[in-house]
C-alpha cells in the first residue's frame, strides 16, 4: 500500500494513461512504453528515503529497469518530505524536489470569477487541438521551457493519455473556451479510486493571465469531480515556491502532505 497520497495518485493516473505499473519486493517500477520520453512516467518509487550509501544501488536498480532512458527519476514513498541521505544525490547532480500536497472535500468560488469564459470537458478534435496549442504556447513563453521539438511530440503523446483516460470514463480533460472555441486555461482531474480524484496540468495561456481563470477551472472541476467520479477527496500537488499553491487555497484547498522526487535531467538538457 502507498504511503503517500501523491504517489498513490500518480500510479492510479498512470495506469489510466497505458503504462505498466508492477512491484517487485518493495520496489514499485513504473514504464510507460506509450510515452518514453516523459521521466514521470518511467521511474522508480522507493519504499522509503534513501540511505547513506544507496546512490550506487539505486542507479544500478534504474538501470536494470529503464536501461534505454537518458534521465533518472526517483519518487520516495514517504508522505512528510523526509529526505533521508538525498545529498548523496545532490552531491552527484540529481535535484531534489519537495511539492506541497494539497487535498479539499469542496472547493468555493474564486474572489475573482470568471464569466466570461465557457468551462466545459473538451469534447471534438478541435478542442484536443486546441488543448495542445495551449501547452506548446505555455511553454514558450516558460524560461525554463523544454525545446520546442521534443515538447511537441511528448505533448501530443500525453494529449493522447489523457484523451484514452477520459474515453474510458476514468476523468477528463477541462478547459475555459473563449467564443471562438480557442481554450484559454486548461486542466485534467481523474479517479485514483477510494473516492479520490487529483487533478494535472493546471496551464492558462500566456495572454490570458489574470482573468480569474484557473481559479474558476479548478472550482468547476471539482464539481464536475464530485457529481461524475463520486469524488470526496480533492488533491492537487503545487510547487511550494510558485504562485499556483496560493491559488489552490484560495478555493479551499489546504496544505496535507509533501511529496518528495529525486530526478537527474539528461546531459546537455
Amino acid at each position: 500500500m502507498t504511503r503517500s497520497l501523491a504517489y498513490f495518485t500518480d500510479l492510479a493516473l498512470r495506469r489510466h494513461e497505458g503504462s505498466v505499473v508492477t512491484r517487485e519486493g518493495t520496489l514499485t517500477v513504473i514504464r510507460s512504453p506509450q510515452n518514453q520520453g516523459f521521466w514521470w512516467g518511467n521511474f522508480l518509487l522507493m519504499p522509503a528515503p534513501p540511505l547513506p550509501g544507496d546512490l550506487d544501488r539505486w542507479e544500478t536498480q534504474f538501470q536494470n529497469h529503464h536501461s534505454a532512458a537518458h534521465h533518472r527519476a526517483f519518487g520516495v514513498d514517504t508522505p512528510d518530505g523526509n529526505e533521508g541521505a538525498a545529498d548523496d544525490f545532490r552531491a552527484a547532480g540529481y535535484q531534489v524536489m519537495h511539492d506541497t500536497v494539497l487535498t479539499a472535500e469542496v472547493t468555493h468560488p474564486p474572489r475573482r470569477l470568471n464569466t466570461d469564459a465557457t468551462f466545459r470537458p473538451l469534447a471534438t478534435e478541435a478542442d484536443w487541438a486546441s488543448a495542445h496549442a495551449l501547452r506548446m504556447a505555455v511553454n514558450a513563453a516558460d524560461p525554463s521551457g523544454h525545446e520546442e521539438t521534443g515538447y511537441r511530440e511528448f505533448s501530443t503523446l500525453k494529449l493522447a493519455s489523457y484523451r484514452r483516460a477520459q474515453e474510458a470514463g476514468h476523468g477528463a480533460l477541462l478547459g475555459a473556451f473563449d467564443d471562438t472555441g480557442t481554450m484559454l486555461c486548461g486542466l485534467g482531474i481523474f479517479d485514483a479510486g477510494e473516492g479520490v480524484a487529483r487533478y494535472q496540468s493546471v496551464e492558462t495561456h500566456p495572454e490570458a493571465r489574470s482573468r480569474g481563470l484557473a481559479g474558476t477551472l479548478v472550482h468547476t472541476a471539482a464539481a464536475w469531480a464530485r457529481e461524475h467520479l463520486g469524488t470526496r477527496t480533492l488533491v492537487i500537488v503545487a510547487d511550494p515556491n510558485y504562485h499556483a499553491q496560493a491559488l489552490y487555497e484560495s478555493v479551499g484547498f489546504t496544505a496535507t502532505e509533501v511529496q518528495l522526487a529525486i530526478q537527474k535531467r539528461p546531459a546537455g538538457d
